[in-house]
């Protein structure tokens, strides 16, 4: 938690949202809004040892502009970097979980429900055919080696990116951006809605995107709500 979080914490968001609201523009409001209310909390990747600043920080930009909640990086050997100049900020709006294994991320995400599958180019199901009826997520390895054997073996299963030329494979930034589209859009329309946030979880990021934007806001806040 940063400062941010701990005063949303103390105060609730509603409390925050109302004191900020002033020095927030209706039409910031409106967008904050639009975003929550496609903001997919049932579909997430993670990645592998990306040792690559753009392509770490292109996963991240391509994670947030699809409208994914989180990223969750595993870092065994390299700690994930992200060149900030390819986020542009998408950092920002995005939770991001780091794990030394992926045994660590599997467990953790199999203890809230989801479903891992590992990126195979041989893998006989593929990004449009697996089921999307309960949380997925899709785990991809770094741009040199792939996933380790640990993590294809500490997943449920393993899909494919379908291919059509010569080309064996995509680069890692591709890959994510091609699965990852391909399955928050089946997934949004197997619940037959933009989004799924937990109300509580939307109410919190309302205040967080709310306070972002406000220059010293962790001292605006504590005399407003004092």
């Amino acid at each position: 938690m940063d400062a941010i979080d701990r005063l949303i914490e103390r105060h609730g968001p509603d409390a925050i949202c109302r004191a900020l609201e002033p020095m927030v523009t209706p039409e910031r409001i409106a967008r904050i809004d639009h975003v929550l209310a496609n903001r997919l909390a049932s579909v997430t990747v993670a990645v592998e040892d990306t040792y690559d600043p753009h392509n770490a920080a292109a996963t991240i930009r391509t994670s947030e502009a699809l409208g994914l909640h989180e990223l969750h990086v595993i870092e065994p050997e390299l700690r994930f970097s992200a060149a900030k100049g390819v986020t542009r900020g998408a950092h920002k709006w995005l939770e991001l979980h780091r794990w030394p294994t992926a045994e660590a991320t599997v467990a953790a995400l199999h203890a809230r429900g989801f479903r891992v599958y590992a990126t195979q180019p041989a893998a006989a199901a593929s990004i449009n055919d697996v089921d999307v009826g309960s949380p997925l997520a899709v785990m991809f390895g770094n741009e040199h080696s792939g996933l380790s054997a640990a993590a294809v073996a500490a997943c449920d299963g393993a899909l494919s990116v379908p291919m059509f030329g010569f080309t064996e494979s995509f680069n890692l930034s591709v890959t994510v951006a091609l699965a990852t589209s391909t399955l928050a859009a089946r997934r949004r329309a197997y619940i037959n809605a933009p989004g799924d946030l937990p109300p509580d979880l939307r109410a919190k990021l309302r205040a967080r995107w709310f306070a972002l934007r406000i220059r010293g806001v962790v001292g605006v806040l504590e005399r407003a709500l004092a």
